[in-house]
């Protein structure tokens, strides 16, 4: 996004210690539970998030009032509650979902992860209208796979509101990894504001929630550390970009406050346990427009599946977490005391944060936030890295605007192909950082049949205009993209900005290749980051729309939205 100056005011003394006051504050109602369900401002407290169990459930579609900050919102909810309940069925069973909409505006709920027929994935305008005010809707699909999903409105703003909630699919034939117990770990972003406003003032001022601006201090450092001269020259740079090496998410905590299973950091969310035993962890990022980074001190993180697939197993210490992807992970505290899970923002402006603990009501301290990291130049120029400087970095934007027209202010002309990069802010770790190429899916690539041919989208945007869209084109002047039912096929994307994308195909799956085109894991969202290309291969073996879109929901409204249509 397209940023002010350094000589412009630091916002972040007045307004980010607001936010890490209310994300720390123990407010009526919030700490027996999570949040408050009232009207007005009674201090009734919220239900927590209940458990409907398949292969038949009933949902409901409710407007209601939460509290999470001390100030009374409204939000859409399934059945009251912010998340949803857990959705648990058997693989193989045929689910039957029956959903009421009670409110005063269509609604819709997508299977996030599950392939379902084109009718039943819930997004309308496609292969599916909606559900309108006062009426039901009955989904009904197989369910031919198992793990842990998610789901959430595909109508407007919905789910920031508050419509999501997370699936659990059982195998049929047990798990693959015996566990003791589990429990699942939705973390979302929550804002008392409308976001309709949010995204109102994103496009007229797209910085409006970055309190990190480099400011005379951060000059000042650069200079002790490369010299004035290339410090004026880096922050020249930057400027003559319009851009900025802290522009690292859209929407900060300056407006939201984290949540695991719908509790405020103070709420704190606690998760039992007995010394020794093996806890497996569904963990969810549900969020709207977050990217965080996970990490619980004093335990290793054992991870067995990535978006509801078995992968080889892996033990990290962090794992960064993309919109709408989920980590199935094992953990074995060994030790009588609490556990805190930290789930820090990718600009560091806040956390979520739960706790594992043997007993109620014991704690763990909390980790300090890491300092705000910055974009590098590999996270601009791709695998130019920083041979480009200024001069490469402007050829890069007058390329973007020559190819694709003023909706666009940059492309990336070498791409990055590597997997095995944690991402800006985990580069520096020096512990281990869950990565791409660290994942295998156990039984191989559903087809084992060579693409036949390649389609090429370039991420794209103007991040000054808050404008996103697939190689120039907003969804609204786009046409679908097509795929031959039965087609084997490759998906090669370029991201030519500088913020991460996490791309979800509806309806079939992503097979993600490692750089010399092997297969490597199977996923529903593929987040590619700044300056990066990945390519995943598709068979085309589901017929109908599909949509094709990043999952930061407000870059999908802002136009990085494709249809997809296999026929």
């Amino acid at each position: 996004m397209a940023r002010r100056s350094v000589t412009d005011i630091d916002n972040s003394a007045t307004h980010a210690p607001r936010r890490r006051f209310v994300q720390g504050l123990v407010i009526a109602g919030i700490a027996a539970g999570v949040g408050v369900l009232r009207p007005g401002y009674a201090t009734a407290a919220m239900k927590v998030p209940a458990q409907r169990v398949g292969p038949e459930v009933q949902l409901d579609l409710v407007a209601a009032t939460v509290d999470f900050t001390g100030r009374a919102r409204r939000a859409v909810t399934v059945d009251g509650s912010v998340p949803g309940p857990v959705l648990r069925f058997r693989e193989g069973d045929v689910a039957s979902i029956q959903v009421r909409n009670t409110l005063d505006t269509t609604s819709s709920i997508h299977w996030h992860g599950l392939i379902v027929p084109a009718n039943q994935d819930g997004v309308p305008g496609l292969s599916f209208d909606g559900i309108a005010p006062g009426s039901t809707y009955r989904y009904r699909f197989p369910l031919r796979q198992s793990g842990t999903y998610w789901y959430h409105a595909h109508s407007r703003f919905q789910e920031q509101s508050g419509l999501y909630g997370a699936i659990v699919v059982e195998p049929r034939d047990g798990e693959r990894h015996a566990c003791d117990r589990e429990h699942v770990l939705l973390i979302s972003d929550w804002s008392d504001e409308d976001p309709e406003s949010i995204y109102a003032r994103l496009r007229t001022r797209s910085d409006i929630y970055n309190y990190g601006q480099p400011t005379l201090v951060d000059f000042m450092r650069d200079a002790r550390a490369k010299g004035f001269g290339d410090a004026v020259a880096m922050r020249r740079m930057w400027n003559r970009m319009r851009m900025n090496p802290t522009d690292l998410a859209d929407v900060s905590a300056a407006t939201y406050t984290y949540l695991v299973n719908g509790a405020t950091p103070a709420a704190n969310w606690t998760g039992d346990f007995r010394p020794g035993e093996r806890v497996r962890l569904r963990v969810i990022n549900g969020s709207s427009n977050s990217i965080f980074d996970l990490r619980i001190p004093g335990l290793g993180l054992r991870v067995i599946a990535a978006d509801g697939q078995d992968v080889e197993p892996v033990v990290v210490d962090e794992i960064r977490l993309s919109a709408g992807e989920t980590y199935d992970v094992i953990v074995e505290p060994g030790e009588d005391r609490a556990y805190t899970i930290f789930a820090q923002s990718i600009d560091r402006s806040g956390y979520a944060r739960a706790t594992l603990a043997p007993r109620a009501g014991m704690v763990a301290a909390v980790p300090p936030l890491d300092p705000r990291p910055r974009l590098a130049m590999r996270d601009m120029m791709g695998a130019m890295g920083g041979d480009g400087g200024e001069h490469g970095a402007m050829a890069m934007a007058n390329h973007a605007r020559t190819e694709y027209g003023p909706g666009t202010d940059m492309r990336v002309d070498m791409p990055r192909t590597n997997l095995d990069d944690p991402g800006v802010g985990l580069r520096e770790r020096d512990h281990r950082v869950l990565t791409y190429a660290d994942l295998r899916s156990i039984d191989g690539p559903r087809d084992r049949r060579t693409p036949g041919r390649t389609i090429e989208l370039h991420l794209t945007g103007n991040m000054e205009r808050f404008a996103w869209s697939f190689d120039g084109v907003k969804y609204s002047a786009a046409k679908p993209v097509h795929f031959r039912e039965g087609e084997r096929l490759r998906i090669r994307l370029v991201n030519d900005t500088m913020m991460n994308h996490p791309i979800h195909l509806h309806g079939m799956w992503s097979e993600l290749e490692s750089p010399d085109g092997a297969f490597q894991v199977r996923k529903h969202t593929v987040n590619v980051q700044p300056a990066q290309q990945v390519t995943y291969a598709v068979t085309a073996d589901n017929p109908g729309r599909w949509a094709f879109h990043c999952h930061m929901l407000f870059h999908m409204e802002a136009g990085m939205f494709r249809e997809v249509v296999v026929s």
